[in-house]
């Protein structure tokens, strides 16, 4: 009896070294990884205040709303005592999208617009570019929003690509910011038209499309219009939220 009790102890032992030795050092981090994550998880719907918390009950996470319901839902999930901004954060298929939106009731911040070229003094834009513009942007002093230049300018600019670029700020026919009519695109920047980008490494686009206080109509109006502008086959996910408060999922079928 003894002797068949340490026969079928050892496989029994072998059988638990291999366990062990098969959970490498790889395995043995994701799965710390996923511990930590459910704990951080945890924690942080622990520390969320009580105003947030009751405002989450409002909102189905994982369901797709109708727009308007969606806008409404947002609009009752701020928990700010002061004026706040709606913005839509958009999941897109692709990195690198970006261009120029007009919405028909836009109420962000304006743009600071810089111009390069000739013109470019008369254009109305806020800074107009000179060759110490391009030295102080190539030290990464940055103080506007939107560049417009003419084509001529361009090789000169390439030599700051490698600031502009990453921050989407390079300027791009396809955007209208490379023209030979500065004061026509400074224009249209300075009335209304809001340039929207995907992140620099990512692909989430994130644009305010109206304050609180405006009509769940004015917000819908310019979500369509920034939908039809981006195009439906490049979106994959939207969400509205408030500047504090919970994101809302939209159900784009409704737009």
């Amino acid at each position: 009896m003894k002797k068949l009790t340490e026969e079928t102890k050892e496989p029994t032992e072998k059988k638990i070294a291999t366990a062990n030795k098969a959970e490498t050092p790889a395995k043995k981090k994701a799965k710390l990884s996923k511990v930590a994550k459910k704990t951080t998880k945890k924690a942080r719907k622990q520390t969320r205040g009580t105003k947030y918390q009751a405002k989450a009950e409002l909102v189905e996470r994982v369901r797709k709303y109708p727009l308007t319901e969606a806008i409404d839902l947002a609009k009752q999930t701020s928990y700010t005592k002061f004026p706040t901004t709606l913005a839509v954060h958009i999941n897109t298929s692709q990195a690198g999208v970006r261009g120029l939106v007009t919405l028909p009731f836009a109420a962000g911040k304006k743009l600071r617009v810089l111009a390069f070229g000739k013109g470019a003094s008369e254009s109305g834009a806020d800074l107009v570019g000179t060759d110490e513009t391009v030295a102080a942007i190539e030290k990464s002093k940055i103080d506007f929003d939107v560049v417009v230049a003419t084509p001529d300018w361009m090789p000169r600019l390439a030599k700051v690509a490698r600031v502009l670029g990453p921050r989407g700020l390079m300027p791009n026919p396809k955007s209208g910011t490379i023209t030979d009519n500065l004061a026509k695109a400074v224009a249209e920047l300075q009335s209304g038209k809001t340039e929207y980008k995907t992140e620099p490494n990512g692909k989430v686009i994130h644009l305010g499309v109206g304050k609180a206080e405006q009509s769940t109509a004015e917000i819908a109006a310019n979500i369509k219009t920034l939908f039809t502008t981006i195009g439906k086959s490049r979106v994959q996910q939207l969400v509205i939220a408030p500047t504090m408060g919970l994101g809302v999922k939209i159900d784009p079928a409704s737009i």
